[in-house]
């Protein structure tokens, strides 16, 4: 299968710094999310499904009907703005400082 681009907006801060628009977001990234119905919530990245585009975010569960656990909610990357960004990866910290 042909893996997916896929992106999140920066903060107007990120924007400034690194002089773009959007970035992929990765494991440890901190979003807040600005569409649907967990707008408003803010937590960390703790999972990224490259394949479809979503994220799991800390904090964003919702209750499962058999057993009443809970399970984590897929967020759309389009819907999240990114806040902070972990720039310890060489490939990533040579991407951001290129453009």
């Amino acid at each position: 299968m042909i893996a997916m681009k896929f992106g999140s907006t920066l903060s107007e801060d990120l924007r400034q710094k690194y002089k773009r628009r959007s970035l992929r977001p990765r494991v440890g990234d901190s979003v807040k999310i600005v569409r649907g119905e967990y707008k408003g919530i803010e937590g960390k990245v703790t999972k990224v499904d490259g394949e479809n585009g979503k994220l799991n975010v800390e904090g964003v569960t919702r209750e499962k009907i058999k057993g009443g656990k809970t399970a984590n909610v897929p967020i759309d990357s389009s819907k999240v703005v990114l806040t902070i960004t972990i720039v310890d990866d060489k490939l990533r910290k040579k991407k951001l400082e290129a453009e």
